[in-house]
Formats: C-alpha cells, sequence, structure tokens
C-alpha cells in the first residue's frame, strides 16, 4: 500500500491523509479507558494511556501496527484535557501524522474522561 500524511501539521496530525489501494482495512470502535478486568484509572493521563494501549491491541490482533493509522478520533469529555491529550498523543504517535478530529462530547459513561476511534490501512 502507498499512504502518505498530506499537509502534516507539528501537532502529530495532518490536515488529510492520502491511501492508495489498501490491502486491508481496520474500523477500530471507540476504545475506552477501562482494562480487560474492568480496571478505570482516575487520572486522564492514566485514563489516555489505556485508550491507547486498547487501541493498539486491536491493531496487533488484526496483525497491524500503529505506524498503519490513518484516521483517529478523540472524544474529549472535558477541553481542559486538550494540553494533556496533546501531549500523550505526541508521546504515543511519535512521528506518525495520521488525519485526526478532536470533539468534546458527553461520554457514554461519565467515569471515561475520553475515547478513541480509529481507523488503519496497509
Amino acid at each position: 500500500m502507498k499512504s502518505k500524511p498530506i499537509n502534516p501539521t507539528k501537532y502529530s496530525y495532518s490536515q488529510a491523509f492520502e491511501v492508495k489501494k489498501p490491502a486491508k482495512l481496520l474500523f477500530i470502535s471507540g476504545q475506552i479507558p477501562e482494562s480487560a478486568d474492568g480496571h478505570i484509572p482516575e487520572n486522564f493521563t492514566d485514563q489516555c494511556l489505556l485508550a491507547w494501549a486498547n487501541v493498539e491491541k486491536q491493531l496487533k490482533d488484526a496483525n497491524m501496527r500503529m505506524s498503519d493509522l490513518v484516521k483517529i478520533t478523540i472524544y474529549l469529555s472535558d477541553r481542559k484535557y486538550r494540553e494533556e491529550n496533546y501531549e500523550i498523543r505526541k508521546r504515543v504517535l511519535t512521528e506518525l501524522n495520521p488525519a485526526m478530529t478532536i470533539i468534546i462530547t458527553g461520554i457514554y459513561d461519565a467515569k471515561w474522561l475520553l475515547e478513541i476511534e480509529a481507523i488503519a490501512a496497509t
């Protein structure tokens, strides 16, 4: 597969992401900040890292990697998490620049401070 970010920003996302003739597409449902045993961390940093770990698990289970991400949508329960979310996203994605949208919204479970959904392609 040939892919490339279009107009990447310095904030670990691109304005667009081109994928030519993908062999495989994976649509990842919103990953929540809850562990397999039902534990939900109390603070945003731990919840964000757990949600990203859950995204990565779905990728691995589909024999894909974080570098296959082409689009992410992050739902934040409050805009006060905006900067912390950016710092963690930058750490997790390193040099990756998928297309991205962030939405401030009410989330299904009031204990969750964010949710992350994604699309990957190879």
